[in-house]
């Protein structure tokens, strides 16, 4: 979970993996070395073409946090915040604060309304297939915890094509990784595709 790319193009939104983690670092100033008040935290804001956008502070950069990402999103009514996606190395869970909406699932199971008050977990795997959107009349206002697991390959269906972070995990310290990259799904090669097998 985390925005703000220094090698992504300008025309590029900041987005949940293009984080820039130093701006939230905690200070001297901060009132505890773990701690982290939302209050005192800017938006960051994002989004792409009409379907996408969210607001969102980063606590756990903010507090120090290292094993467990925790950020907090508002989505506006209409939006979603990012595309159907699924993780295979993180789980992720949600903590809905206020406003409502729609976890959309996976074909064939039912979606879930978001309303105050609920938590839902999201182990990793297809199973557990997702998107928000904001079907309400208000913002969306959730807690969206993660554990921050690496290498990790992050998985679009609608798009068919998938996210691999080698490194540092979705959100995690940018300048720490050593692969990341979106791929198509059917760009499949052979083992031994490209290799010089033979003596010169």
């Amino acid at each position: 979970m985390a925005p703000d790319s220094s090698d992504a193009p300008a025309d590029e939104p900041r987005t949940d993996d293009d984080a820039d983690t130093d701006a939230d670092a905690p200070s001297e100033s901060d009132p505890a070395p773990n701690a982290a008040r939302a209050a005192d935290l800017d938006w960051s804001e994002s989004g792409r073409g009409d379907r996408f956008a969210f607001r969102r502070k980063r606590l756990a950069d903010r507090a120090g946090g290292r094993d467990l990402g925790c950020s907090l999103y508002e989505v506006p009514p209409d939006k979603r915040p990012w595309p159907t996606h699924y993780h295979e190395g993180n789980e992720e869970a949600l903590y809905v604060l206020s406003g409502s909406g729609t976890l959309l699932t996976r074909e064939g199971a039912a979606d879930l309304d978001l309303e105050p008050d609920t938590y839902v977990a999201l182990p990793a795997g297809a199973d557990y297939v997702r998107q928000i959107e904001n079907d309400g009349d208000e913002p969306l206002r959730y807690l969206a915890l993660s554990t921050m697991n690496h290498p990790d390959v992050t998985v679009y269906p609608d798009s068919d094509k998938v996210g691999v972070f080698c490194g540092a995990p979705p959100g995690g310290d940018k300048v720490a990784r050593t692969l990341h990259g979106y791929f198509p799904r059917d760009a499949e090669v052979g083992y031994w595709d490209g290799e010089p097998t033979d003596e010169e």
